[in-house]
């Protein structure tokens, strides 16, 4: 019984995988355009999401400082959620809902670059954020759900919004790990072109 559903875990992951490819192809290649965009010209990408989606926030941030799958210099990222001191300070001092907010103030400047991870879509605090940066004339990427919620109406049309075909929130936060993958890839493959299979 336990294997079973064990196995049918993997088969539904991979079947949303295998159906969300051919609509998500399009918003993903667009997400990891401006994303060169952005870094070619000298801007950063500032990261928000908060429960698991921080995780994902600061791992693809490290993926992007660091390295993903090969070695080249650093890209400017800042995961929102990495500073627990500034997000306690925010949420003290301020509320909540402007923890992500607050940082993009602070830190954005016109030409960088928000990259949100939103499951439903109707956080407030990822909301403010994006206000935020439209205020700060900062391009918005985010990654959501199915219907995108209230952020969704948030989004300029020069934004990106890649939305996973699905309400399920552990399946949505599947994609988007695979979607984060890509656009690391992508950059790294128009920054430095193809690597040789080892």
């Amino acid at each position: 019984m336990l294997e079973q559903r064990i196995q049918q875990q993997f088969f539904d992951s991979a079947d949303l995988k295998y159906q969300a490819a051919e609509t998500l192809t399009r918003p993903v290649a667009d997400a990891a355009n401006a994303v060169l965009g952005c870094i070619t010209a000298g801007g950063k990408v500032l990261v928000a999401g908060s429960g698991a989606a921080a995780a994902d926030a600061q791992r693809f941030a490290a993926q992007f400082v660091g390295r993903f799958e090969r070695e080249r210099p650093g890209l400017a990222a800042l995961a929102l959620s990495a500073d627990g001191a500034v997000l306690t300070a925010v949420a003290d001092e301020s509320d909540y809902t402007q923890v992500f907010a607050q940082q993009v103030r602070a830190f954005g400047a016109p030409g960088d670059l928000l990259l949100v991870l939103a499951g439903h879509g109707d956080e407030k605090h990822l909301a403010n954020a994006v206000a935020a940066a439209h205020a700060k004339e900062m391009s918005v990427i985010a990654l959501t759900g199915r219907t995108g919620g209230a952020l969704r109406e948030l989004l300029a049309e020069t934004d990106v919004h890649v939305a996973v075909p699905h309400d399920r929130l552990v399946r949505v936060q599947e994609v988007h790990s695979l979607v984060l993958h890509c656009l690391c890839d992508a950059v790294d493959l128009q920054l430095m072109g193809e690597q040789d299979n080892e």
